[in-house]
């Protein structure tokens, strides 16, 4: 088990370093660093000073090497749009971000998982075409007219939560579920298809042959084997809330990373744009790190895979 956890990581690392890598290539040379920080209508003189005085007159890869540096001792560099460390922004609105994701997560498991049981329980009767209408509705729905129509309702009509903001838990109730709908298909139609094929096997026979049914089946014999890819699909989703909340706290005006990504790239703020898309990055790298670990744990022929 150590000697496959050893070599996911190393295979983890390597794809963050080349992502870094990537990142900070294609945004030095989608943009003028020089020209982000005094304007697009400042002197070209101006714009030439700055360069020397930043040092972007310097060859990119050593650029880049600072950069990396700066990087795994913590500093993340200035901000040009806000004037302050980069770090500080990062660190300031990550919790926000953060506590979105993990109850968009919440509000992912406790539609799908249930949906996705009793749709492989009940295959092909109303139940599970209900299920399946819900999954196809879910994915249909954009996050922006959904988010919309929640505030429509829940917010100024009924009055019931509050319409923007991050100040409290209620808060993050109508954007959590807004953006964990968005993963209920996936998770859903995941679970239902593992529990058929768990449900068919031999072993689940015997099982039934001993007295085991309905819950108490599902519960001690099904349901591990069942989730096991659901776990991966989970672990995956987490990183994509976590990367992909833009849209979500625009909406819902929270002060998450989302909103600072969107902040930074129409204030053309190069080192907190690099930043936010390799931190989104490594987060999605980990949670798949996570997820080959906890398979790994659960089914033990993967790791001689």
């Amino acid at each position: 088990m150590l000697k496959y956890i050893l070599q996911r990581v190393a295979l983890a690392l390597a794809v963050a370093v080349v992502l870094s890598f990537v990142t900070f290539l294609l945004l030095n040379f989608a943009t003028d660093p020089a020209y982000a920080i005094a304007g697009e209508d400042a002197e070209p003189e101006v714009v030439e000073q700055i360069r020397k005085t930043y040092g972007f007159d310097r060859p990119v890869l050593v650029r880049y090497a600072e950069w990396a540096g700066g990087v795994l001792r913590g500093d993340f560099g200035e901000s040009y749009y806000w004037n302050k460390p980069v770090a500080e922004l990062v660190a300031d609105r990550a919790p926000v971000t953060l506590l979105l994701a993990v109850m968009s997560l919440s509000v992912t498991v406790v539609i799908a998982l249930p949906l996705g049981i009793v749709a492989a329980l009940n295959p092909n009767s109303a139940l599970d075409r209900m299920a399946l209408g819900i999954a196809v509705s879910a994915q249909a729905v954009p996050n922006f007219w959904l988010g919309l129509i929640m505030i429509i309702l829940f917010a100024v009509q009924w009055r019931l939560l509050p319409v923007s903001g991050d100040a409290t838990l209620m808060h993050f109730v109508l954007p959590s579920i807004v953006l964990g709908a968005s993963s209920v298909p996936a998770v859903m139609r995941l679970t239902r298809t593992g529990m058929l094929d768990v449900m068919e096997s031999d072993y689940i026979r015997t099982a039934r042959a001993k007295g085991f049914r309905g819950a108490a089946l599902v519960r001690r014999h099904a349901l591990r084997n069942a989730l096991l890819p659901v776990i991966s699909v989970l672990a995956v989703q987490l990183g994509a809330k976590f990367s992909g909340s833009v849209i979500t706290e625009t909406i819902f005006a929270i002060n998450g990373l989302g909103r600072l990504a969107l902040e930074s790239i129409l204030g053309s703020d190069i080192p907190t744009v690099q930043i936010l898309i390799f931190l989104f990055a490594i987060v999605f790298v980990a949670m798949n790190l996570l997820a080959d670990i906890l398979n790994a744990a659960l089914d033990p022929r993967l790791r001689i895979a």
